[in-house]
């Protein structure tokens, strides 16, 4: 949409900080704002709050699957492969009396795509696929050439509310009898990880169940469906 139809067209920076980043993954970047509008007038002030995150903005997302030879009945013959890691934030933050709607399931650990965040050094397409590749290594234990990593569609905005991240969906296939031991990064965050095959479209169905709650798994499978039944795969 063109910016010139809206009422107010810049901001006004009367602050800038980032707060509470010592030491930790995170830090909170604290604008105070002012609207300015297209008569030239300023809004009232107010504070906006997101979440910035010094070792890289992005993020790259990899559907990793493969062709099942002989898929039971009922399947479509693509698999993918989910993965199970730790979330300490959903474990701690859902306290049970702040939810709105009852919530009786733990989550301890969460079902996933591969994913990864880009660094300084990952730059342009060479760099978004050399970073969806070493992920897929260190998430799934699968070696890939970086130049077999696909995109799927253009970024999105998971959270824009709260982060300025984008995240960049891609997928690769893989020959499933070649997974080596998930080797992680060496962070205790991916301590206990694990992956599964799951057919495709039992997989999306299980999101609109809400079995997969993974809003970038459920966008990122889709993608991939909608990929393959272009017959982009076999060109």
């Amino acid at each position: 949409m063109d910016p010139a139809h809206h009422d107010v067209n810049a901001l006004q920076v009367d602050g800038d900080e980032v707060v509470g980043r010592d030491g930790g993954f995170l830090g909170i970047r604290r604008l105070r704002l002012r609207n300015r509008r297209a008569d030239g007038s300023l809004s009232r002030p107010y504070v906006c709050d997101f979440s910035v995150r010094p070792m890289g903005l992005d993020a790259v997302v990899v559907v990793v699957w493969h062709r099942d030879p002989a898929p039971a009945v009922g399947a479509g013959g693509v698999r993918v492969l989910l993965r199970d890691g730790l979330r300490p934030p959903l474990a701690m933050g859902r306290e049970p009396d702040r939810l709105v709607v009852p919530d009786p399931r733990g989550y301890l650990f969460l079902t996933e795509l591969v994913a990864g965040i880009l660094e300084v050094d990952d730059v342009g397409e060479e760099g978004l696929r050399r970073r969806a590749a070493a992920e897929v290594l260190e998430e799934a234990g699968f070696e890939v050439d970086p130049a077999a990593v696909v995109r799927l569609g253009g970024g999105v905005f998971p959270s824009p509310g709260s982060t300025a991240e984008k995240f960049f969906l891609t997928a690769v296939e893989v020959d499933p009898a070649a997974q080596r031991p998930l080797a992680g990064d060496g962070s205790p965050m991916e301590e206990g990880a694990t992956t599964r095959w799951v057919d495709l479209d039992a997989a999306i169905a299980a999101c609109v169940r809400g079995e997969l709650e993974d809003a970038k798994t459920e966008l990122g499978l889709r993608r991939l469906r909608d990929w393959l039944a272009s017959g982009a795969a076999a060109v």
